[in-house]
């Protein structure tokens, strides 16, 4: 994150890209970086310490429903019955997929706590999704907006690592180095710089769905790369997923 928003200033300044943003702004640009770059990651590191990604990917689905409700809190955003249907279709089919592991994990002592942290993640992700909205119609460059909320997500997580007392670690590979380089060039910049437009063209509602799509990649990547067996309630997953994504994207 910290790669990326150095990536991004450079940029800006390289392309003379504005990057003086008035007081108001910056609050709003905190926010999004305190939440979306920040809080929400280390919810997530501390659910999967519990949870298998898979679990929480599909209770990340969640974040459909709450960015249709805080849209509407507050952004006025209308909400959609379509938009509502779709997103409950899929959840339904992410769950048909990843049923094995939520049945696994159900019985869990430490599933509760996993489970908290991850719906506690998700309600985190929607005040950045919706603070990134905000920002995003303001009119500011995606990449200048990206520059100082990553950096404030940066500082974020500083805090929280110096406070629980977390060892900075660095390997000198270059295994290492070329996956920092990857994650912070295609996984952070050009992404979230997507996911901003997106956000801003299609509102926060149906901007959303990619966390529906999410599992499903890692399923189609499991399948090519470990082998992935799949079962007929799997398949009926699969195709209901689609099917939600189906009445979002092509509504008029």
């Amino acid at each position: 994150m910290t790669l990326g928003s150095v990536l991004l200033f450079i940029w800006c300044l390289a392309r003379k890209i504005p990057l003086k943003i008035n007081p108001v702004t910056h609050g709003f640009l905190l926010a999004q970086g305190g939440f979306l770059f920040g809080l929400n990651f280390w919810a997530i590191y501390l659910a999967e310490i519990h949870l298998t990604s898979g679990i929480v990917a599909v209770i990340f689905s969640l974040l459909v429903f709450f960015n249709i409700i805080n849209g509407r809190i507050f952004l006025k955003q209308p909400v959609s019955g379509i938009t509502l249907a779709g997103g409950i279709i899929g959840m339904l089919g992410v769950g048909m997929l990843f049923y094995p592991e939520i049945i696994k994990y159900s019985s869990s002592e430490n599933s509760l706590i996993g489970f908290s942290m991850a719906v506690l993640s998700v309600l985190i992700a929607s005040f950045g999704n919706i603070a990134a909205t905000r920002n995003g119609r303001t009119g500011l460059s995606v990449w200048s907006i990206n520059a100082w909320s990553m950096l404030y997500g940066s500082v974020t997580l500083l805090v929280i690592a110096l406070v629980s007392g977390v060892e900075f670690t660095y390997e000198t590979t270059f295994e290492y180095t070329a996956s920092l380089v990857y994650l912070s060039v295609f996984g952070t910049v050009l992404v979230f710089g997507a996911y901003l437009k997106l956000l801003v063209s299609i509102g926060p509602d149906r901007a959303s769905f990619t966390a529906l799509i999410i599992p499903f990649v890692a399923i189609m990547l499991s399948t090519i790369f470990e082998d992935y067996q799949w079962t007929p309630l799997a398949i009926a997953g699969f195709a209901t997923v689609v099917f939600g994504n189906f009445l979002v994207i092509t509504r008029r």
